[in-house]
């Protein structure tokens, strides 16, 4: 684990990113686990999010549940990258942006608590970058768990798990977004996450284990920040497969050694033919590719047109937003 040489560390930061505790004093229970008191280990996630390896303990939320979501694209002069940037990150919307090796360089996900404010935040960005913003939705998820083995586990991956929409009520999403914004680190967070929103302590963590039980909370644990901890080469593959092609191609994708993550997207008739998308975070892009060759060998996808995107540079990263800001988007 690059840059985290202690094995309390490495323990910490390996096996809470999912199942965090759901009680009172979870960073207790974690002690426990550890032979650590509860402060010290606040202090030492403390340290990780100083040095920026941890994005922050908190949740991920199943896609397109209680909120929407699309991956977008923009093709930006290489004089403009800066500038077009800075106008997508500036969208609070925008919870991930990357330049990545193609014509179509700029690529972000553009969250809200419903598609229309998705919709608001795409034309906002076409409006002032003067650019044609490609919105690539979701059509089906066949592993969207991302994690990281970082004592060299081998994570096995296991077929999503339905997601039970109707355990969400109303006053959730507060509690959600919450979440997506990160934990506090101190004793009892879940006690701080009431008191922000009126409610007390033993109502959130009733509807956190609803949620999470539901599967509508899809990961609550630790967020590491993959490249502080090495994974540097991270490669966004594209296939240009036909939805029933996929109905095969994406579990057997989603399960292989190096895939990060995988899922269907709409395409662009005439501009952007790709439906499958799949990842793959590795160390140096020479692994990146060795994954990548090894899929092309399975019958699924020998001679299936596919580019693999190269990430270059990552403009911003933070939690989905599932609640409407205070100012809506204009």
């Amino acid at each position: 684990m690059e840059g985290v040489n202690d094995p309390l560390d490495q323990a910490l930061l390996d096996d809470w990113q999912r199942n965090f505790p759901i009680t009172p004093q979870p960073f207790a229970e974690l002690a426990c686990s550890l032979g650590l008191s509860e402060n010290e280990v606040i202090a030492r996630l403390q340290r990780q999010v100083d040095n920026a390896r941890v994005t922050r303990v908190g949740a991920t939320c199943a896609p397109n549940i209680i909120s929407a979501s699309t991956l977008a694209a923009v093709a930006a002069p290489e004089s403009r990258i800066e500038e077009v940037a800075a106008v997508i990150g500036a969208q609070p919307g925008v919870n991930h942006s990357y330049l990545r090796e193609n014509d179509w360089n700029l690529w972000f996900v553009a969250t809200g608590p419903d598609r229309a404010h998705v919709d608001a935040t795409l034309a906002q960005i076409a409006a002032q970058t003067g650019l044609r913003v490609l919105d690539l939705r979701l059509v089906r998820a066949f592993n969207v768990d991302l994690g990281f083995a970082l004592r060299g586990k081998t994570t096995v991956w296991k077929p999503g798990r339905t997601v039970d929409a109707a355990a969400f009520q109303p006053g959730d999403r507060a509690i959600l977004q919450m979440l997506m914004k990160g934990l506090p680190l101190v004793p009892r967070p879940y006690r701080v996450v009431a008191q922000s929103l009126d409610l007390d302590e033993q109502s959130v963590l009733d509807r956190v284990r609803v949620l999470t039980g539901a599967g509508i909370i899809a990961r609550l644990g630790i967020i590491v920040r993959h490249r502080a901890l090495g994974w540097r080469s991270n490669a966004m593959v594209v296939w240009d497969m036909t939805h029933a092609q996929i109905t095969r191609a994406g579990p057997i994708l989603a399960a292989q050694p190096g895939i990060t993550l995988c899922y269907e997207r709409t395409p662009v008739p005439g501009v952007w033919p790709y439906r499958l998308y799949s990842m793959i975070h590795s160390r140096s892009r020479v692994d990146a590719m060795a994954t990548l060759t090894q899929v092309c060998t399975l019958p699924e996808f020998a001679e299936v047109p596919h580019l693999p995107l190269f990430s270059l540079h990552c403009f911003k990263q933070t939690g989905a937003m599932v609640a409407a800001p205070e100012k809506e988007i204009a």
